[in-house]
């Protein structure tokens, strides 16, 4: 009968929810789930998800800073009744005082202030994108396509490996490695981090990957995006990058 906020992909472990068993029908509380990078990746159980929330700019290719929720009719109830006791910024205000009803006009298009109307655009065009390749079927199996490929490379790599261990609960788009070579590990952790910084500088200055060392809190490795705004093509060819990259510096420490 709680509540719970979840996040059903995250980029920072490399990780993601299975599937909708873990929510069981009848909950009395409200499922709030933020699905930033999970939305058109995976097939969402909306039956079981009251407060859903996105941004535009993951499995979709556009802007940040933008974002999107969708409400269950029991999140509107709760909306309409309940009266916390501490005050709301307007901005996250979706109740009408003078009415007492949930304010209807922020879901038909109202706004507080004007976005950015190049943002919307930016939007509008990645959706018709979407639609243009197949629509949602498309783009998951653009994702599957990736993921497997990134899989391929793994498995076969002498010297990294997955951060999540379980393929089952591994994310298919945020894509998280640590260094598994002996000759890695037996360097203390300024050598690993320097050594790191440099396959990145790297890997950059090639053209051949950007951005991708690990979360600064997660565990030392690589961080990969591999949404369906991805060329599984590229995904080769910056595998090959980063096996030469890696084989290259580690053999100048030994």
């Amino acid at each position: 009968d709680r509540d719970a906020v979840f996040a059903w992909n995250g980029t920072t472990g490399g990780v993601r929810v299975p599937n909708a068993e873990a929510i069981p029908a009848g909950f009395q509380g409200l499922r709030i789930c933020d699905a930033t990078s999970a939305i058109f990746a995976y097939d969402m159980p909306w039956e079981k998800l009251d407060v859903t929330t996105w941004s535009w700019q993951k499995t979709m290719g556009g802007e940040a800073q933008h974002g999107m929720i969708v409400m269950s009719p029991k999140a509107l109830e709760r909306l309409k009744n309940h009266r916390p006791s501490w005050p709301v910024p307007k901005i996250y205000k979706l109740h009408d005082d003078e009415t007492d009803e949930v304010d209807w006009p922020f879901f038909e298009g109202v706004t507080i202030n004007t976005p950015s109307m190049l943002c919307v655009v930016d939007a509008l065009d990645s959706l018709q994108w979407i639609e243009s390749i197949g629509g949602r079927a498309e783009i998951q199996r653009r994702v599957e396509r990736n993921d497997q490929a990134m899989d391929n490379w793994v498995e076969n790599s002498s010297w990294v490996d997955y951060l999540c261990k379980d393929k089952a609960i591994r994310s298919k788009t945020s894509i998280c490695l640590t260094i598994k070579d002996p000759a890695f590990l037996a360097l203390d952790k300024k050598a690993q981090q320097a050594l790191v910084a440099r396959i990145v500088q790297r890997m950059e200055e090639e053209n051949a990957g950007y951005d991708i060392r690990s979360y600064k809190t997660a565990p030392l490795g690589f961080r990969f995006w591999i949404g369906s705004t991805v060329e599984t093509e590229d995904i080769v060819l910056m595998t090959q990058w980063l096996d030469f990259v890696y084989t290259t510096e580690i053999a100048a420490i030994n």
